[in-house]
C-alpha cells in the first residue's frame, strides 16, 4: 500500500473536517449572544409573544399513519434490488415474475386491510 493511493481519500476527510471547524467557528463569532430579548430569543421569533404552549400533544391516529407509512415505504425500496437485477435473472433463465408479483399482493393485502379497519381515516 503506498501513502498516494490514500491521498484523495485524506484530503477529503481534511476538507470535511475543516469545513465542520469553519462552520461552527464562523456560528459561534456571528450569534447574537449578547443582547437578551426574551421574546427573540424564544423558539417562536416573530417578535410576538406565545400564547400556547410550544409542545402540543400529537393524536395516537398521526402515530399510527406515521408507522403506517414508514412500514409501506420500507417495504417499496425492497423492489428496487429486484428491479435492478431483473434482467440479470432472466438471462441466467431464473423465473423472478411470481416471487414480485406476491410480495406486491402482501402489500396491497395489507393496504386494503388498513382501509377496511380504518387505519387510514384522519377523521375517525
Amino acid at each position: 500500500m503506498v501513502v498516494g493511493d490514500f491521498l484523495p481519500i485524506l484530503i477529503q476527510i481534511l476538507l470535511a473536517v475543516s469545513m465542520g471547524v469553519v462552520i461552527l467557528g464562523a456560528s459561534h463569532h456571528f450569534a447574537q449572544r449578547t443582547r437578551k430579548n426574551k421574546i427573540k430569543d424564544s423558539a417562536y421569533e416573530c417578535g410576538v409573544p406565545a400564547t400556547d404552549q410550544a409542545h402540543t400533544r400529537f393524536s395516537v391516529k398521526f402515530y399510527v399513519t406515521a408507522m403506517l407509512f414508514i412500514l409501506f415505504d420500507i417495504e417499496v425500496v425492497f423492489l428496487i434490488p429486484w428491479t435492478i437485477i431483473y434482467r440479470e435473472f432472466l438471462s441466467v433463465g431464473i423465473p423472478i415474475l411470481l416471487p414480485i408479483l406476491f410480495f406486491i399482493g402482501i402489500l396491497v393485502l395489507g393496504l386494503v386491510y388498513e382501509t377496511k379497519k380504518g387505519g387510514l381515516d384522519w377523521e375517525k
